[in-house]
């Protein structure tokens, strides 16, 4: 697994959000973090955030001032805070993506700026969604869909439906570590095709690319990366990762060792 990082420039490290640059879930990134990626920009790295959610915390983007984020699993792009690429579904795949029979599921799709759902009698919206002020699934803009999102115990039966039927869209989950959560995002939407967007945007060759990630989600990036590190310990991951770190909280460590080794290249 282990192969020296690469310390020459133009260099670009790209992070997932949850599990890998902050805590699931969590919406800061710790002081080691902060001060590695500081040091890290000031030795002219450039640095990305590619994730599932629909938007990175303020915070996040505050302390890391990414030169790109991808969202939504990589379908919007913006590049030095300018929209550079988004996907949409075509209304024929949208259909496709909502026609299930999973009884009870909580459906959420996914705008630019808002996000839209139902709420199933008896049951509570997530914190987030009502962070979010979500709006009523039938209000959903049907030409402006980036993502859909299903939450229900067996969409690992819907996913691999999905794959027969509609094999050109993308889907990540229903598996470990998220074995009841479904995310369905358009052609070539994908943390891989972000990260090779963004790298292009930039001017970053692709051997000279880095990418963090610690789900199922990530490993098209880490596949395509030219050194992927591994956050965490996912099977599925390891075939990819030239390097990792064990645990989340392990990641400003790792990172001011690679600022050391870029300083005394």
């Amino acid at each position: 697994m282990s192969a020296p990082p690469p310390t020459t420039l133009p260099l670009l490290m790209a992070f997932d959000l949850d599990g890998t640059l902050i805590p699931d879930r969590g919406d800061a990134v710790a002081a080691d973090v902060v001060s590695a990626l500081g040091r890290l920009r000031q030795l002219g790295v450039k640095l990305a955030i590619i994730t599932g959610r629909d938007a990175a915390p303020v915070r996040v983007h505050e302390v890391m001032q990414p030169d790109a984020v991808a969202t939504n699993n990589g379908g919007r792009i913006e590049v030095n805070g300018t929209l550079h690429t988004e996907a949409v579904f075509t209304p024929d795949d949208l259909e496709g993506v909502l026609a299930h029979e999973l009884d009870g599921a909580r459906v959420v799709l996914f705008t630019a700026t808002h996000l839209y759902l139902d709420v199933p009698p008896g049951t509570e919206p997530e914190p987030w969604m009502v962070a979010r002020g979500y709006r009523p699934l039938a209000d959903a803009p049907r030409g402006e869909i980036l993502k859909v999102g299903y939450f229900h115990p067996h969409v690992a039966g819907f996913a691999q439906q999905l794959r027969g039927s509609h094999p050109h869209l993308v889907l990540t989950g229903a598996q470990e570590p998220y074995p009841h959560f479904l995310t369905v995002t358009p052609v070539g939407a994908h943390k891989g095709a972000a990260l090779s967007l963004i790298a292009d945007a930039l001017g970053v060759p692709s051997h000279q690319t880095v990418a963090f990630g610690d789900s199922d989600n990530d490993e098209a990036m880490l596949e395509i990366a030219g050194y992927g590190v591994q956050v965490g310990t996912l099977p599925l991951l390891a075939r990819h990762a030239h390097a990792q770190v064990p645990e989340q909280p392990g990641l400003g460590a790792f990172l001011h060792a690679w600022a050391d080794q870029f300083v005394s290249s």
